[in-house]
């Protein structure tokens, strides 16, 4: 691939006389990691739903992946982008076993329906050991913990080896523990040679592992700032998209800590 990973230029998008996404001008680079943020409600899913082609802009053009919406198969596109969400989770067949769940990944199927290739069984399996799944894999998707269903969820979109992978507040359900874990498997994945761009939604700037090189700040359908993470997330900025005097901080760890100022 050449070129941008992900390029939107003047994007609109209308719902009767609602504008749910305005004018909204986005470049992601090959070798970056965005963080996109901002309150609920702003439109974050919405975006990455305009990304994927589940939702089609009322104006301007999205390129993603060398691939202009509307000038390629959207199935073959959607072949390079892994997912990971609730509502994939909520998508996924309780019965289905961690092994199954995994290997599903490659053919991009929410189950398993046919006989699946040895090899990808195989590699399904290695990941499992890397995800800390390995004792899990002949157990229903249905009986995991939170955690383990976003760790399956990671394993079955890296086990496909997206150039794109999208994470949309993959830890919003999980404990500190589980967040911490999930971080750590990201971070790893992020380190491979093979590593894919990664875009991950959250409102909680803590979600933001420090290998994360960017950021997309929007607010009402609005991108009110994007670019370098240490540019964009600043008190001053977050103050604005959430609506409330915040001091923004950066521990020595290389992670964000966002406070209210109020009292202080």
């Amino acid at each position: 691939m050449s070129g941008p990973v992900i390029e939107l230029s003047g994007v609109v998008l209308k719902r009767g006389p609602h504008t749910l996404l305005n004018n909204v001008n986005w470049l992601v680079e090959r070798g970056q990691h965005w963080a996109l943020l901002g309150p609920n409600g702003a439109g974050k899913t919405l975006l990455l739903r305009t990304v994927t082609g589940y939702v089609w802009p009322t104006e301007g053009q999205v390129t993603v992946l060398g691939h202009t919406l509307g000038r390629y198969d959207l199935r073959k596109l959607r072949t390079e982008i892994g997912w990971v969400s609730q509502a994939v989770a909520d998508l996924m067949p309780g019965h289905t076993s961690v092994r199954e769940t995994i290997v599903s990944g490659y053919l991009a199927s929410m189950g398993l329906y046919t006989d699946p290739d040895p090899t990808m069984v195989e590699r399904a399996e290695a990941l499992a050991v890397d995800f800390g799944l390995s004792g899990l894999l002949d157990r229903p998707f249905a009986h995991l913990s939170s955690g383990e269903r976003q760790r399956a969820l990671l394993a079955r979109a890296a086990l496909a080896g997206p150039a794109l992978l999208i994470l949309d507040e993959p830890m919003s359900n999980l404990d500190m523990g589980g967040r911490e874990l999930f971080l750590d498997l990201l971070s790893d994945l992020a380190a491979s040679p093979t590593a894919p761009t990664i875009i991950l939604t959250t409102h909680n700037i803590l979600e933001i592992a420090p290998f994360m090189t960017s950021a997309l700040v929007i607010r009402k359908g609005e991108a009110m700032e994007a670019g370098p993470i240490g540019r964009t997330l600043t008190s001053g900025c977050l103050s604005r998209a959430f609506d409330m005097d915040l001091r923004v901080e950066r521990t020595s760890g290389g992670r964000y800590v966002a406070y209210s100022n109020k009292g202080r």
